[in-house]
């Protein structure tokens, strides 16, 4: 296998983030609160999409604006998670949940969860790579509309985030629930933000002539299986019923829970 052979890269991807992920799951040990594992996912994905872009074939103004799209997606992601839910704060109610559930076997299942993101990186990389090694002169139109459609979707989820945290930093707003810009229209605007930034690079893709562009739709079907039916929606639903109660009931009742539109009447 060659440097810039497609298994010896994900090879190296993988091993790579494996190790990375059994240092942060030893680190997690003391800390108590699986989401370093999530921090973990973001920047590792940002390191090997970099990585990626010094070492694979394909026009070098296109690896470099992938590579800062990915970087700046995930740095972004990452460093929130890192202030709202790891810097200084209790474990959220859904890891806790986990960590029930798991009992004894708590140390080993947390050591697979973190192996779980290792591949999960090693996975959503593969978009971006595809897009890099894209020969022709850059830049496609196409390529321009999924530009575009990656600023608009980056922005909606920081957006989002940033709207969610500001509410709940005020005293007042505990226990409520937060229906304030983006949210007025969407009981999760950061999850469907997060699912349109995968498409950017299924758009991208079309420009390219290695016949191969059907590799990238698997960042937005898979991030949208994980946030409609694994880890996104149903279990924060499940902890915010717990905790919100009725004022939450009416807000599912009222609003899409994904994709953003006016609120139904109660």
């Amino acid at each position: 296998m060659t440097a810039t052979d497609p298994l010896s890269l994900l090879l190296t991807a993988w091993a790579a983030s494996a190790l990375s992920m059994v240092a942060l799951w030893l680190l997690e040990r003391p800390l108590h609160n699986l989401a370093l594992a999530d921090v973990g996912w973001c920047y590792g994905l940002a390191l090997v999409v970099l990585w990626y872009a010094t070492v694979v074939p394909g026009e070098p103004a296109r690896r470099l604006l992938v590579c800062g799209m990915i970087a700046l997606y995930a740095a972004r992601l990452g460093t929130h998670i890192l202030i709202d839910r790891l810097w200084d704060k209790s474990e959220d109610g859904r890891y806790r949940t986990l960590r029930v559930q798991w009992g004894e076997q708590g140390p080993l299942r947390r050591f697979w969860y973190f192996q779980l993101q290792a591949a999960a990186i090693v996975w959503f990389s593969l978009p971006p790579l595809i897009v890099m090694q894209n020969p022709h002169p850059p830049f496609h139109l196409m390529e321009l509309v999924g530009v575009l459609l990656w600023v608009l979707a980056v922005t909606g989820e920081a957006m989002a985030d940033w709207q969610l945290a500001s509410f709940r930093r005020q005293p007042w707003n505990r226990d409520r629930v937060c229906r304030e810009g983006l949210w007025y229209y969407s009981r999760h605007p950061n999850y469907f933000f997060e699912w349109m930034h995968w498409w950017s690079y299924v758009v991208m893709g079309l420009a390219s002539p290695l016949g191969n562009w059907g590799v990238t739709l698997i960042g937005p079907l898979t991030m949208g299986w994980a946030l409609l039916k694994v880890t996104g929606i149903p279990w924060t639903e499940t902890q915010t019923m717990t905790s919100r109660g009725e004022e939450y009931a009416t807000y599912r009742r009222t609003t899409n829970a994904f994709f953003p539109w006016f609120p139904r009447r109660s």
